[in-house]
């Protein structure tokens, strides 16, 4: 007896022409370099609106529509979404989704599917849902990523990068409480609207506009001190999203602590150098390698010019992402490239290596790829680096922030105790013998350490 299959239900298509007609609604991860790419989607003359809507509602109404058992970023980002089409804001006709695909093994290359689901059961099934992703998984979308719309979204992440990390690192030292911020405010909206009008996004004015960022930072005022630096780093959305991690860097500041979170573009770095890495390790094409190693050989002249700004004007440059790919070595193999895969393990030693040797992995609850590449190469770090005060966070609907802010507290009094002594557990503790060796960087103390950003003078004109 032949089994009848039932229909593949169809979903509306985000066509060419609905550019003109649609607003697009993104879901909120990286604030300060999804505002700048938001600006270079609309040169592009897309119609788009970044999502702030948080609370408890947006997780609960994407338990509603979404299994449970689904990783938490995707209870968010579609939770998020139907919360905004509920709102009566927009005109549900002229309105479309626009979700990222990464196309590996992550759950997240079946968002969209999920998000379709739970539009037409939610009954929004005229919803268009678009998809940004590079390894082709929506060939007939009409969402088109043209050189100029790249070059645009990438100067976003270049220039949001920077902002973020120099604010991070004037924060906790300035002598007036929010000259900081007012200063990231400032940038932003001279960048959004350079952006705008499509200026200031080639590389070269991408390098010759970050030193003079950065100065402007370095003349605010600051008192230096010694702070407890802490690092976060984890699965991208919870990383990075105050949505996803109940406001973590907030949280971690209002602590009064220097926070370091590694920028967007060493995940964008880390999924290009994946596409080679897949050739060398199973065979292909040697087009296959060319060409993202020709794409990260140009990313990484912005990238020094990155760090040459920061540390021009006395702030710390987090390493570059060629010296990312040899730190994992002897500890975890280049294949583990399932979501973060090797980039969270990287991250980790370098954020040790650099002073922040608190950490915190944050984790969607059940996320695989985390537990391997985070939560389960902790131990070995610690045997490597003994200094390593590393604290995994679960994120998910039944996690309450309290239980989740008493874990990084218990954390923080252990970094408290040891700046204020002065001690730290060295590299003859229990169980590290037996690992020299292994690692080129085993042994070495933090080689960028600093007190805090020196006071520089306002450049000159």
């Amino acid at each position: 007896m032949s089994q009848v299959s039932e229909p593949i239900p169809a979903y509306p298509k985000f066509t060419k022409a609905m550019k003109a007609t649609h607003t697009i609604l993104i879901p909120n991860m990286a604030p300060v370099q999804f505002a700048i790419m938001k600006a270079a989607m609309e040169h592009a003359g897309y119609k788009v609106e970044v999502l702030g809507n948080c609370g408890s509602s947006v997780a609960q109404l994407g338990l509603k529509y979404v299994h449970n058992d689904t990783c938490y970023p995707a209870l968010l980002v579609i939770g998020q979404f139907l919360d905004a089409l509920q709102s009566g804001k927009y005109d549900l006709d002229r309105t479309a989704l626009l979700i990222t695909q990464t196309g590996g093994g992550c759950r997240a290359s079946n968002y969209i599917h999920l998000l379709r689901k739970a539009l037409a059961k939610a009954g929004y099934g005229q919803v268009p849902v678009a998809s940004l992703n590079f390894s082709g998984l929506e060939k007939d979308s009409g969402f088109e990523l043209t050189l100029p719309l790249l070059r645009g979204l990438l100067a976003g992440i270049f220039y949001g990068d920077l902002l973020c990390a120099l604010r991070s690192q004037t924060q906790p030292y300035e002598l007036h409480k929010g000259d900081a911020e007012a200063k990231t405010r400032q940038w932003l909206e001279t960048l959004c609207g350079w952006v705008r009008r499509g200026q200031g996004v080639s590389m070269r004015a991408v390098k010759r506009t970050m030193p003079l960022i950065a100065s402007d930072f370095a003349a605010i005022p600051k008192k230096v001190a010694p702070k407890v630096k802490v690092g976060v780093v984890g699965e991208i959305y919870v990383k990075y999203s105050p949505l996803g991690n109940n406001g973590l860097e907030r949280f971690l500041a209002d602590e009064g602590c220097e926070v370091n979170l590694p920028g967007l573009l060493g995940f964008v770095e880390y999924c290009i150098y994946n596409m080679a890495e897949t050739t060398r390790l199973y065979g292909g094409s040697a087009a296959s390698v060319l060409g993202p190693d020709a794409l990260l050989a140009w990313l990484d002249g912005g990238e020094q010019a990155m760090r040459k700004a920061l540390t021009q004007y006395g702030y710390h440059a987090p390493a570059a992402f060629k010296t990312l790919t040899k730190l994992p070595e002897g500890i975890i193999g280049m294949g583990n490239k399932m979501g973060e895969g090797w980039l969270l393990t990287a991250e980790m030693i370098e954020l040790v290596q650099a002073g922040y040797e608190n950490i915190v992995c944050a984790q969607p609850f059940g996320c695989l790829p985390n537990h391997i590449c985070g939560k389960g190469m902790i131990n070995r770090i610690r045997a490597l680096y003994p200094a390593a005060n590393i604290t995994p966070i679960d994120y998910d609907p039944s996690a309450t922030p309290v239980n989740q802010e008493n874990r990084i507290k218990l954390m923080l009094a252990v970094a408290r105790e040891r700046l204020e002594t002065g001690e730290k557990p060295g590299p003859g503790a229990a169980g590290t013998a037996k690992n020299e060796g292994k690692n080129p960087f085993y042994g070495e103390m933090p080689r960028l350490r600093h007190t805090g950003p020196r006071a520089a003078a306002p450049a000159r004109g």
